[in-house]
């Protein structure tokens, strides 16, 4: 059986996340993430007593998960089955090559009525990005090239979550419009948050100027407001799924309903097609 193609590069995405830290790395979205992660860990009101994280950047959540396991987001996870009551994936699903493999691994390290909780990109996530580039490179050189990364879509992502055989899923979005100065200082932040462009079908050469040029143009034109700022799109898509336990809620069973909806709504029912007009 033939092996789909490889989204991302990995050895160029270490290397990317590698430079980001010895640059100082621009982490608010990700420290966004993490004061997001402990507001909905309150809500759960439970304790958690073996937490681990999956994530490149591990300083960030330090605050919020003391004392957790921190796991690489390789493709096989340092995961031992059953063995913790908390599992957290944090900001680097959307690179994953298997990120069904990922979730599945995470599962199996959950104890019963064990929490996995998972927060990444997708959405329209830097959709104006790509779109000034793809117009300018079709523009310029009647071609496209893979330049950013594809989001999944909540529907879709929220769907692996009973996939992975996870009860209780809920699937969330929280979107920032951060503003920037122009389109290169969004470029400069996307590297020095490893976010560059380490896809596996990339072109392995520079950009060409005018391209480059193009499509700064572009974002200005279209997304620029009335105090000269450009605004860049993130979408933080949050996975939620508990590991199946006796004490978790079940959905009824269809008919097993004691009272009719039509007089909890105090409405009249009508057989289907004659409802007057």
């Amino acid at each position: 059986m033939s092996q789909p193609p490889l989204l991302s590069d990995r050895d160029m995405l270490t290397r990317q996340r590698a430079r980001a830290l010895r640059a100082g790395p621009e982490l608010f979205l990700h420290e966004d993430a993490a004061v997001e992660l402990q507001e909905r860990l309150l809500e759960v009101n439970k304790e958690f007593t073996s937490p681990a994280l999956i994530t490149p950047f591990p300083s960030v959540f330090a605050d919020v998960l003391p004392g957790a396991k921190v796991v690489a987001d390789t493709d096989r996870l340092d995961l031992e089955d059953g063995a913790h009551d908390l599992v957290v994936h944090a900001m680097c699903l959307h690179w994953a090559n298997d990120p069904v493999g990922q979730m599945v691994q995470a599962a199996r390290a959950l104890k019963p009525d064990g929490l996995f909780l998972c927060v990444m990109f997708g959405g329209r996530t830097l959709s104006e990005l790509r779109a000034c580039l793809a117009e300018a490179e079709i523009a310029v050189s009647g071609g496209l090239s893979p330049r950013v990364l594809p989001m999944g879509e909540i529907r879709e992502l929220g769907a692996l979550i009973q996939r992975v055989g996870l009860a209780l899923p809920v699937a969330d979005t929280v979107t920032r419009h951060v503003k920037y100065s122009d389109p290169m200082t969004l470029l400069r932040d996307l590297r020095h948050m490893g976010e560059g462009n380490a896809l596996n079908g990339r072109i392995r050469h520079f950009t060409r100027r005018t391209v480059l040029i193009e499509a700064l143009q572009r974002y200005v034109d279209a997304h620029c407001d009335d105090q000269g700022r450009v605004t860049a799109t993130f979408d933080m898509v949050w996975l939620t799924g508990w590991k199946p336990h006796t004490s978790q809620q079940k959905p009824l069973r269809p008919g097993s309903a004691q009272q009719r909806l039509a007089d909890a709504l105090g409405t009249q029912e009508y057989p289907s097609g004659e409802r007057p007009i």
